[in-house]
């Protein structure tokens, strides 16, 4: 146990001394940009009191018309008379005409740096010690970065302590072995050493339950949705067999009626499978550079060569809006939007396809009808896999285009908008960020 309590002692000094070099490093990377930040003034104020000499000197700022050299001058001081000469060397800044050559302005501008070096030196030192001051910040800042690779560690170290014995092994063999798939109890090894693993394990089978809940719904209401069409071809192919062959008006109502259903049934395995397909991460995702106005008018144009019973009007942004999307999958929910649109809309009503941008980066689509609308409490659940609202159901559908729709957009990172109404109608949005 010792040798654990040594571990965890190592482990956490490696922690503190990865957090304090972090935080040293981010109080140097403060410290040049400081000491670079004070050069740039210290250059800027220099510039400033030159230009300020010379819009003295002339009454204006030639940059043009004015050369602007710094030279060296030599200045000869006799020390003694006629036997020894003393050489000096100045930086001085010398403005004169470009055009004559005549000196406008001569001065030295260093004379005064031991001042200048001496007020630079102290700001940075100021400088230097509220940065290093911040440190206790830095490390605070960096400790919350950091604070999910300290519980790993925590983890790691509180797993570590575990005594495993084959006592143990056969506890929590007896516990997974005792579970029914069906219940909702979980585990208790009554172990304070397998307190860990127990809430592990737990969350482990929760997660396992939620989803064989999902996926036994989803096959269950697949089952039922498959079971009217199975059962109304059956029923035609039945009458034909009894009556068909001698009675035209029953062999024509037949073979629609078995078309009308095999092509619902075909619709909603094509649904099906695509969303089996997203579940298990086997639907392609292709985002390229699209251009929203152009989509939209696609959809538009094909809606007005489809659908000769309502009316389209479609209203495209001012401006070109682009994301960053597969064309195909954003085109494929938009046309779910326009074809709900047109399912519970009357004939020879509107229906208004939008492109816009909501705020500087998110950009949206937008289909708006004056259909039978929806109660707030279906909005909520209009999105679940075979939800259909009452008002509905006397309309054809399978209730998984709007769940396409939102799988399509949630892997686009978007999310919908919804305004919708009883009798008055509905309008969804679809917003994605722009390119």
């Amino acid at each position: 146990m010792s040798s654990n309590q040594n571990n965890s002692g190592s482990q956490n000094k490696r922690m503190r001394s990865v957090r304090w070099r972090l935080a040293a490093e981010q109080v140097w990377k403060k410290i040049v940009r400081s000491l670079g930040l004070d050069i740039t003034i210290l250059f800027v104020i220099l510039v400033t009191w030159l230009l300020a000499l010379e819009n003295a000197a002339t009454g204006t700022v030639d940059l043009i018309g004015n050369d602007h050299d710094f030279t060296v001058d030599t200045e000869l001081y006799n020390v003694a008379e006629d036997t020894f000469v003393e050489k000096i060397e100045t930086t001085k800044y010398v403005l004169s005409n470009a055009e004559t050559g005549k000196v406008i302005l001569e001065t030295h501008p260093f004379k005064h740096f031991p001042l200048f070096f001496a007020i630079f030196v102290g700001v940075f030192v100021s400088q230097i010690v509220i940065h290093w001051c911040s440190f206790p910040v830095e490390s605070g800042n960096i400790k919350k970065i950091l604070e999910p690779l300290d519980e790993m560690v925590a983890k790691a170290e509180e797993l570590a302590k575990f005594d495993f014995t084959e006592d143990k092994y056969h506890v929590i063999e007896d516990k997974l072995n005792s579970l029914e798939p069906d219940e909702e109890t979980l585990i208790s090894l009554g172990d304070e050493d397998l307190a860990g693993i127990e809430r592990a394990m737990n969350a482990l089978i929760k997660r396992i339950r939620d989803n064989n809940r999902q996926q036994a719904r989803f096959v269950n209401d697949a089952s039922h949705e498959l079971r009217t069409p199975i059962a109304v071809i059956q029923g035609y192919a039945n009458m034909l067999a009894r009556w068909g062959r001698e009675d035209e008006k029953v062999l024509d109502e037949s073979i629609t009626a078995i078309q009308n259903e095999s092509e619902n049934m075909k619709h909603l395995v094509e649904q099906l499978l695509f969303l089996a397909r997203g579940d298990a991460g086997r639907t392609a995702i292709n985002k390229t550079r699209v251009d929203l106005n152009a989509l939209m008018n696609e959809v538009y144009e094909e809606s007005l060569m489809i659908d000769e019973n309502h009316i389209y009007k479609f209203a495209p942004s001012s401006e070109s809006i682009y994301v960053n999307a597969d064309e195909g999958l954003i085109k494929q929910a938009v046309r779910i939007l326009v074809d709900n649109a047109a399912k519970y809309t009357k004939e020879k009503d509107e229906i208004l396809l939008g492109v816009g941008v909501s705020d500087g980066n998110t950009a949206f689509l937008r289909v708006q009808d004056s259909g039978i609308g929806m109660k707030e409490a279906d909005v909520e659940h209009m999105f679940e896999r075979f939800y259909r609202a009452d008002e509905a159901r006397s309309f054809n559908g399978t209730g998984l285009g709007l769940s396409i729709a939102k799988w399509i957009v949630d892997k686009h990172e978007g999310h919908f908008e919804i305004l919708s109404r009883e009798e008055l109608g509905t309008r969804i949005g679809i917003y994605l960020p722009r390119a």
